[in-house]
Parts: structure tokens; sequence; C-alpha cells
């Protein structure tokens, strides 16, 4: 894709992210490109949504995030309002999202601009509500004590909403939806359904509906599974539930998850990829399904992921193994990919050349 014009989000408070921005510009400058920085607010100012971020910005086609995850969120939210392509620059500790070094921004924006970087589709979260978020201003400034400025609750899309299904409300989450506790002494009390049947009851710290790609995020610190971020699924994860069952459910894309408070739970904050958006009371619902809009992350090979899970987790091997040595390599040799495995997905040799790797490239 040949790049028109590019969003900046930048992480203010790390000078590796100040001077990479200052590059990202003189990239810009170079090849007649607008650059523009966004999602940038004071403590004493509002914040502004997605709609208002992009036009700003005059609509870009790429939104460059210079941080970790968080960061990157950040410029996704602001990037689905637009049909934006997100490349990710990697200032982060723990990020799954985020890839290019800081050190090689420009490579990466040469690489997007002249078509030879790769874009995947994840998959995103939108929802429903029994009516508009609203966040009580004594509850935000509870919640927002030492941070800045919180994101207005989102707008309710346009269109029928049909008697008892709920206003459709305007946001897009990449890794997920979070109804949690706002008091620590009153846990959340929600009936839980999948697929429109009532699944269990739940009393909770919080509970949370994820992506693949935000499985290990929020969901995987609350002891949910890990999925491969090339697949398509609902999960939902209860956190500290006060019940016998507290596993994860795996539900199809297809079916949504539905939330209901129920009459004696406490009030409940909803945050939407770790932003607050509003709160809901006894007798309010939410339904969470998948969007037919898919983000589109920027990569410059395809990702390994699974070698990334190693790392950024610091995974390590049983004790008893230790004898073992590391575990030799699986598939793989220099030599064509068998026919019966031609269709499945396998890592690239690093040792190969893009042009020189066999097997299929998804």
């Amino acid at each position: 894709m040949a790049v028109e014009r590019i969003g900046l989000v930048v992480h203010q408070g790390r000078r590796a992210a100040l001077d990479a921005a200052r590059t990202v510009h003189a990239w810009g400058e170079a090849h007649g490109v607008p650059c523009t920085e966004i999602d940038v607010w004071r403590d004493h100012e509002p914040r502004h949504d997605d709609q208002e971020e992009a036009s700003a910005a005059g609509n870009p086609d790429l939104v460059v995030t210079l941080g970790g995850d968080g960061t990157f969120l950040r410029g996704a939210r602001i990037a689905a309002r637009s049909d934006a392509a997100v490349l990710g620059v990697d200032l982060g500790r723990v990020g799954f999202l985020t890839e290019v070094p800081a050190a090689h921004v420009t490579e990466a924006l040469d690489a997007v601009h002249h078509d030879r970087a790769v874009v995947e589709r994840r998959m995103t979260l939108t929802m429903r509500a029994s009516r508009p978020l609203e966040m009580p201003s004594e509850v935000e400034a509870l919640l927002r004590h030492g941070r800045g400025p919180s994101l207005p609750p989102p707008h309710v899309r346009a269109g029928a909403t049909g008697e008892g299904w709920g206003v459709p409300l305007d946001i897009i989450a990449l890794n997920d939806i979070v109804l949690e506790k706002l008091a620590r002494d009153r846990q959340v009390a929600l009936g839980v359904y999948i697929a429109g049947r009532l699944l269990a009851s739940y009393s909770a710290d919080a509970v949370i509906v994820a992506t693949p790609t935000g499985s290990t995020a929020y969901s995987f610190a609350a002891g949910g599974p890990v999925l491969s971020p090339h697949m398509d699924a609902v999960v939902f994860t209860p956190v500290a539930p006060h019940m016998t069952f507290d596993r994860t459910v795996v539900a199809a894309p297809d079916e949504p998850v539905a939330l209901r408070i129920l009459p004696h739970s406490g009030e409940v904050a909803v945050s939407i990829d770790g932003q607050l958006r509003g709160a809901l009371e006894p007798g309010d619902w939410v339904g969470v399904y998948g969007a037919t809009y898919r983000l589109r992350l920027v990569r410059l090979g395809p990702i390994d992921f699974y070698t990334r899970l190693r790392e950024r987790f610091h995974l390590t091997d049983a004790p008893a193994t230790a004898a073992d040595g590391q575990a030799a390599p699986l598939f793989r040799p220099d030599t064509p990919v068998p026919d019966d495995l031609a269709h499945l997905r396998f890592p690239p040799l690093p040792e190969a050349p893009p042009e020189e790797r066999t097997g299929p490239r998804r």
C-alpha cells in the first residue's frame, strides 16, 4: 500500500518514543506524506472519540503507534474508524501486538510504502446494550484519580435497533470487553447467556469477553487459555468467581455472549480494551459479539506467534527435562513441504530469504 497519510500515537512518557516520533515525521516529510499526532490530550482537557480523532488527522490510511500494547490499542480504536492499517513500534515489555524495534522504524515505513509488508486481519468485538453507556461524574472522578482524562462514552450506531435487541454501540474492541465491580465489597452479579441461552449466574470480581488476540492479555492473567490469533472465537473468562465452576468458556465466533446485571449486584464498570467507557446498574444488560470489521495489523513478515509466546512470557522447560537438553526442531527440514502438509501453517525458516521459503503463507 502506498502510504498517503499517517496518524501517529506516541507514548509521551518515554524518551525512545519521542525520538522515534521525530524519525516518523522526518520520513513523512521526505516522502511528502502528511503525519499528524493523534490521541494527544492534557489533564484538564477532555479526550476525543475515535471519529473526531480520525477526522482531525484527515482519516489516515496508516496509524503508527510508538509504545507498548496499550499505546497500540489507542491507535487501533482510531484506525478502525477509517479502516487504516496499524503499525506498532515496540517500546513495551510484554507486548504481543507491537513488532518493529524503534531502530528499524524507517525500514518498516519503507516496507509498508512499497507494499513489502504483510497485513494480518484480526477479529474484533462490538456490542449492544439495553441503553447507551453513561459514566456518573463521581464514579469517573474516583476511578480516574491520578490518571489522565477518560474517553467519552461510545455513541449509538446509526440504524434500526429492533425492539428487545437493545441499542448498537459504536465501539470496536481488539482485545476485550470487561465488566468489573466498582466497590470492593460489592461483587458483580451477572446472568451469563451464550448464544441466547443461560449458561449460569455468576458472582465475581469481573468477567472478561475477549478475542483470540486478547487471550494473552487480561483473560490470560485471570487463568484463561491462550488462543492462536489466527482463529476466530469469543472467549468468556470470569475473574475470581464465587462458585465452583470457574472455567473459561470458548464460544464460536457467531455465538454472542450476553451479560445481564442481576438485581442485587453492585454497580458495574464497563471497559473496552482497557479504557473505562461507562457504568451499568442492576437491570441493565450488554451483548458482546464478533464484529464484521477486522483490524488490519502490519507485519514485516509472517508472525511466529508461539516463539513470541515463549519469549515474552519467559516460558521455561520442566526441570525434569534438563538432562535432555533443548528439544530439537520438529518438521521443517530444508526441503519442500510434502503435499499432505501443504495446507498447514508453519513458521518461516529463519535462514532462508522470503523468496526461497516453501509452504503456504497466509
